[in-house]
């Protein structure tokens, strides 16, 4: 396997934690704080595709390589700037813990504001 050079990991990204608090109706509501800050490399992976309201939607889907740090879930999300991530994955693709590759999928907008999430 070969590994990018530490130049390549030039973008900045927030990891955000997930922060659930009840909403006083039986449910919780969910919002995202910001945490450490990580230098990675994003890549294109391909597209996936889900039925949505009746139809298919199709979301374009990235490999994102940090040096390692422990605990990242799916649960989580990352930020790049207005972009943010879903973490679909996270693994440690040589088993060093020199490198973490997640598995991310951009997380669009709608039209009224309301963010979609996957």
């Amino acid at each position: 396997m070969t590994r990018p050079p530490i130049g390549a990991r030039r973008r900045r990204f927030v990891l955000e934690h997930p922060l659930e608090e009840p909403d006083g109706f039986g449910g919780v509501l969910r919002r995202y704080v910001a945490g450490p800050l990580l230098w990675g490399a994003i890549t294109a992976h391909g597209n996936s595709e889900r039925l949505r309201g009746g139809r298919r939607d199709r979301r374009a889907t990235y490999n994102v390589r940090f040096a390692y740090r422990d605990g990242v879930t799916p649960a989580m999300r990352l930020s790049a700037g207005p972009r943010r991530f879903a973490i679909r994955s996270a693994s440690d693709p040589d088993g060093r813990r020199r490198d973490l590759l997640c598995e991310v999928e951009e997380i669009v907008e709608e039209r009224a504001g309301t963010e979609l999430l996957p």
